[in-house]
This record gives C-alpha cells, sequence and structure tokens, in this order.
C-alpha cells in the first residue's frame, strides 16, 4: 500500500493479477486485517523503527513489516517467529540490500515486547 491507497486498489490488484481462489482465500483476509489495523501498526513501525524516519522506509519494506506486525499482533494462530522469518524472506526477495536485516530488527524488538509465546500459536488454526 502507498499513501492514500486503499481497499479499490486492492480490488484492482485482484484484477491485473487474477490468483487463484485458494489465494485469494489465504491472502484477503491478510490484506483487510492489516488495513483495518493500518494506524496502529503504523504507529508501532515508527516507534521501532530507531534513527530512521518512517517516510524513508522503501514501500517493499513498509508493507512486509505491515504484514508481518498484522500477524504477530491478531493472528493468533501464526507464531510471531513464523511471521518475522516469513518477512525476511520476503524483505531479501523483494527489497533493497539490507532489507531482510533491517525488517528483522524492526520485528525482534516488537516480538521482545510481546505477551505471548513466540514459537507456539495462542490457538490452533483448523485444517
Amino acid at each position: 500500500l502507498q499513501r492514500g491507497e486503499g481497499p479499490d486498489k486492492i480490488d484492482e490488484f485482484w484484477e491485473f493479477c487474477p490468483a487463484p481462489e485458494r489465494v485469494r482465500e489465504f491472502a484477503q483476509p491478510l490484506i483487510d486485517g492489516m488495513v483495518t489495523h493500518l494506524p496502529d501498526i503504523d504507529e508501532r513501525i515508527r516507534r521501532y523503527c530507531e534513527n530512521y524516519e518512517f517516510r524513508r522506509i522503501s514501500a517493499v519494506d513498509r508493507n512486509v513489516l505491515r504484514l508481518a506486525i498484522y500477524e504477530m499482533l491478531y493472528r493468533e494462530d501464526i507464531p510471531p517467529v513464523v511471521s518475522i522469518n516469513e518477512a525476511i524472506e520476503l524483505a531479501k526477495a523483494y527489497g533493497g540490500a539490507d532489507s531482510g536485516r533491517f525488517v528483522n530488527g524492526i520485528l525482534d524488538r516488537i516480538r521482545k515486547d510481546l505477551d505471548r509465546p513466540a514459537r507456539e500459536p495462542l490457538i490452533k488454526r483448523d485444517s
């Protein structure tokens, strides 16, 4: 998401980048949740992003952080370390040379302040 973009851009994305139904069923709730909690998520990024201005974070890194933080805070079926590891891999694949380390640093600080186990889901997901 870029500044000023919202759900209409997400619908446009699905229109131009069709995905199998199972992919959309997995991704859409994550996107919706992230958008719903965006103000809180962005505030956490600002708080934990030491010596770096929020506006200077690349769009890729910012959105990878947003998704991982959403999962860590609001998805009790996903262990935080899983969200962190996936975010690091996304940042390495699609971000800049230092994106993996940057994302890891911020998410690790957030993880340390969580009031939940890092390696276990709080609830089990129905299979």
